[in-house]
Order: C-alpha cells, then sequence, then structure tokens
C-alpha cells in the first residue's frame, strides 16, 4: 500500500461540519468549541479536504482509536498537517511518537524516568526563577503599557526549560522556537518549510550527539547515549535524533499554548483568580480542569487496515485525527464540559493522550503549567485582555494563543 502526499485543495466555506470539516476554516482555530458543541451527536467527523481524513471528537471514541494500533499506526504520520510524513523510511529518525510496538516500548522505557515526578522536582526550581527573571522584566515597564501574556511570557518559558534538560545553551531559544514554529504552525501548509525545519533540527541533534560522546556532560543527551534498551543494546542514534526532536517539539509548542491558554481565561475570570491566590490546596485540581478545558494536542494516525471507530466505517490508507481537546468537552464523559471547574473532582481528562502513547512529559508539562501561573497570579493577580479581538490562535496540530495582550488592573 502507498501513502502518497495529497493535493491541496482550496479553502472554502463549510456548510455541514460532520462530513465536510475544515480545520482550517478561520471560525475552527478560532473556536473549535462552538463547532463541537454543534455536532456532538456524532463522534467521528469525515472530510475529503486536504486529502481526506476522519476526526474523533468523541471521549469514547478517541479512546478507542487510540488503543487500536494494530490498524491504526503511528509509524505512518502522526501529523494532523494536510501533508503526510511518510515515516516508512528506515533511515528517517523516530521517536516513540512515531513508532508502534514492538520497537516503541523498550524506548519508552528508556526515556520515562527524566520525566518522572521526582526528576521533574529537580527542575522546579530552575523554572520558578525563569518565570521570576521573565515577570520582573514585565513588570519593569510603565504601568500604561500593554503586556502580551503570551510572547512576553507563555513563549518563553518552555524552550528554556527543555533546553536545559538536554543541555543545550539559552543563546539556542530562539533558534528552536523557529524550528517549532515552522513545524508545527507555518510548515503546516507549507511541506517545503516544513521539511527544512525538520533538516535543521535533526541536523543540529546529530551534531550534539557527537559532542556528548567526545565530551559527556549531565543532560540528557548524554544519558540517551549510555542508556541500554532491554536486550542490552545501545539506543541507535536515528532513535536519539528522533526523541530529542520529539521533546523540542512537543516539550515547547503544546506547554506553552498550555500555558497561553490559561492565561487567556484567567485574564477573563476574576473568581478564578482569586480562588487560586486564596486557597493554595485548590492548584492540583485547578491545573488538570485548564488541561482539560484547553487541551493544546490534537494526533494523527494512518488506517493500515480496514477498520472502525464507534461504528463509523475507516477505510485502509485514511488519515485518523485524535481531537484530545474535542474528547475533553465531550457532555457523555464530563458535567458541564464547557465550565471550566476549578475544583473539578472526576476528571480523566485526555490532554496528555491515550494509550501507549501518552505524553512522556506530561509531568513536566504540570509542572511548567503550574510554576508559570503561580509566579504570573504573584506579580500580577489582577489583569484584563486588553482587546480581546486582538488575541491570535494558532490551528492545527496544536492550538494554543499566539498572542494575548492585556493590561494591568481588575
Amino acid at each position: 500500500m502507498s501513502y502518497e502526499s495529497p493535493v491541496l485543495t482550496e479553502m472554502r466555506d463549510v456548510d455541514d461540519w460532520v462530513s465536510d470539516f475544515d480545520l482550517f476554516d478561520p471560525s475552527y482555530v478560532r473556536d473549535p468549541y462552538a463547532v463541537w458543541s454543534q455536532v456532538r451527536e456524532c463522534p467521528v467527523l469525515t472530510s475529503e479536504r486536504w486529502g481526506g481524513s476522519h476526526l474523533v471528537i468523541g471521549y469514547d471514541a478517541v479512546v478507542e482509536a487510540a488503543g487500536n494500533t494494530a490498524a491504526l499506526t503511528s509509524t505512518l504520520g502522526t501529523s494532523a498537517a494536510p501533508t503526510l510524513d511518510d515515516h516508512s523510511d528506515p533511515n528517517r529518525p523516530r521517536s516513540i511518537i512515531n513508532s508502534d510496538p514492538p520497537t516503541h516500548t523498550p524506548v519508552r522505557r528508556v526515556i520515562l524516568p527524566s520525566f518522572s515526578p521526582q526528576a521533574v522536582a529537580k527542575y522546579e526550581i530552575v523554572t520558578r526563577a525563569l518565570c521570576e527573571r521573565l515577570m520582573a522584566k514585565i513588570l519593569d515597564r510603565s504601568l500604561a503599557d500593554t503586556i502580551d501574556a503570551a510572547v512576553d511570557y507563555a513563549q518563553q518559558i518552555p524552550a528554556r526549560v527543555i533546553g536545559g534538560i538536554l543541555g543545550v545553551p539559552e543563546e539556542k531559544t530562539d533558534e528552536f522556537i523557529g524550528w517549532v514554529r515552522d513545524v508545527l504552525e507555518n510548515g503546516v501548509l507549507d511541506p517545503q518549510r516544513r521539511a527544512v525545519a525538520f533538516a535543521a533540527l535533526n541536523e543540529y541533534f546529530a551534531q550534539e550527539i557527537a559532542v556528548r560522546r567526545a565530551t559527556p556532560r549531565d543532560d540528557l543527551i548524554t544519558r540517551l547515549i549510555h542508556a541500554r534498551l532491554d536486550d542490552g543494546s545501545p539506543v541507535s542514534d536515528l532513535n536519539i535524533i528522533g526523541n530529542l526532536g520529539l521533546l523540542l517539539l512537543a516539550g515547547i509548542d503544546t506547554t506553552w499554548s498550555a500555558i497561553g491558554s490559561s492565561l487567556w481565561h484567567l485574564a477573563q475570570h476574576p473568581s478564578d483568580r482569586a480562588a487560586l491566590r486564596e486557597d493554595p490546596d485548590l492548584w492540583p485540581t485547578a491545573i488538570e480542569e485548564l488541561l482539560r478545558a484547553y487541551a493544546p494536542v490534537m494526533m494523527g494516525r494512518i488506517a493500515t487496515a480496514e477498520t472502525s471507530i464507534a461504528g463509523c466505517p475507516v477505510p485502509a490508507g485514511r488519515r485518523v485525527l485524535l481531537a484530545f481537546a474535542g474528547a475533553n468537552r465531550d457532555p457523555r464523559a464530563f458535567d458541564r464540559p464547557d465550565d471550566v471547574i476549578l475544583d473539578r473532582e472526576h476528571n480523566r481528562h485526555l490532554a496528555f493522550g491515550s494509550g501507549i502513547h501518552r505524553c512522556a512529559g506530561s509531568n513536566l508539562a504540570r509542572m511548567e503549567l503550574r510554576v508559570a501561573l503561580q509566579v504570573w497570579l504573584d506579580h500580577l493577580p489582577d489583569f484584563t485582555l486588553a482587546d480581546p479581538g486582538a488575541v491570535t490562535w494558532a490551528g492545527g496540530q496544536v492550538r494554543g494563543p499566539r498572542s494575548i495582550p492585556v493590561r494591568r488592573g481588575p
């Protein structure tokens, strides 16, 4: 079976979101929740746009699809972009996100210890100090100045944190951000731009591996080089490069999107800001609720054989998109799903995915989100959107705000 990149179709209005959805429709990028609320009777949407795909938005349907690795593979493409990445090339760097059993599990076991709760706790001091420095710069401005909570704050945190874990210099931050944007945002409709960014990313990490082999350091790159799989063999360079790329891409855009979305929410909900300030014990459930409500990630699969999801037939070769955020707003799984309830007790959200490909860095993401919000509220407890219409969003694989102009004060 061959998997070819689809011919990009022209943008046009959507008349029926159940049978003709478009992830790149401006109204969907701005507010997908409104679309999902209209089509909840159908857990699996379909479209022939952008090469054709199914969009899974029901909670049970997403869990079902995520668990069906036999028919819905990650090895041939996990992108939500309209062009399919062909991951069948044996010389292409691979990561745990684009591999299935049996090759997936041994590599995942090697990576997980670096993102355990104990390991992440060691990164919290550095993360908090970084957030304090960023807030000091923000508050050093005139009281009348508009603050961009996304550009000035949210987008500055994850790149520096993950860079420190990997052991790369902070001056690479802007370059990292550029690669991430070209892969997950600017390159969504521009395959060549995406390919160039991937090539630069892979070349950089190949060079860093060579440096660590000559001069080991106390960082994740060195640990992966010296790690051994279940059978005692080393992790291949292609696997190391692929997983370093995954950690960079997933560790930056997803987390800054979660931080930005949460700040966007808090700017509009003074009662939630007050509750978090007055009750520190609320933070654990509040973080889970913000992740549920504003889950940024959607992942793709390719059907290797004819199958079905929630009774919906899926032909072989079809691209299937798992909308974790859509599942998190399913009223059959959550009471009042469109309300943010900071003390929500039952919250089995899918912000980090489901099944064997569930996010390996979830503990790190939770910590960064919590610390970023705590430091912001410590220094700026009252803030509002300067202009709600000026907030801009990126859609596609990772949805999150790219600009959030706010002003100080209630």
